[in-house]
């Protein structure tokens, strides 16, 4: 499989830009809410752990029957960021993506997740993308609203106690 290499993609209010490590600084202060992790664990990452993690994140994946997309979500009129989308694209017998959306806290409520996962949807089918999966929290009803407007539906099946979600795009 040919690498797959996020590009530009735009909306009426958002460009999600593929991400580079000069996005790092900006980004850490999107991800600064603790809140954030309530449902994925963790904790806010600091610009230099996010530096480095855009570092390894732009070398590509190891695997070469994997593409990593990642994609800043910039909103046009404020000229500023508000998160990532991001893909994770292999082939097995196809091309499957796994997908995932951050929202800043000042910026939820406002249905940017749903408008960056509703481009990034049809952007991967465009790639020859024919099954999308996200895992989403059971407890996290902004995600499994966001998933639910992109497409995808739940499968009923649970990995690492997230819910799995999907979208068959093609034959």
């Amino acid at each position: 499989m040919n690498a797959i290499a996020a590009t530009l993609i735009s909306t009426a209010r958002l460009n999600l830009v593929p991400l580079t490590v000069d996005h790092a600084a900006e980004m850490a202060a999107v991800l600064a809410d603790p809140g954030l992790y309530t449902f994925t664990g963790g904790a806010p990452p600091t610009s230099e752990e996010l530096q480095a993690r855009y570092e390894r994140w732009a070398a590509g994946s190891p695997e070469p029957a994997v593409s990593w997309c990642n994609w800043v979500i910039e909103l046009r009129a404020d000229r500023c960021l508000a998160g990532t989308v991001q893909a994770t694209i292999s082939t097995a017998d196809e091309l499957a993506a796994e997908i995932a959306w951050v929202v800043g806290s000042p910026w939820q409520g406002r249905g940017i997740a749903t408008e960056a996962a509703g481009a990034l949807v049809p952007w991967l089918g465009r790639q020859s993308v024919r099954t999308v999966v996200a895992h989403i929290h059971p407890g996290h009803a902004a995600s499994a609203a966001v998933a639910a407007a992109a497409g995808l539906s739940p499968t009923g099946e649970l990995q690492d106690g997230e819910q799995r979600w999907r979208l068959r795009l093609g034959p």
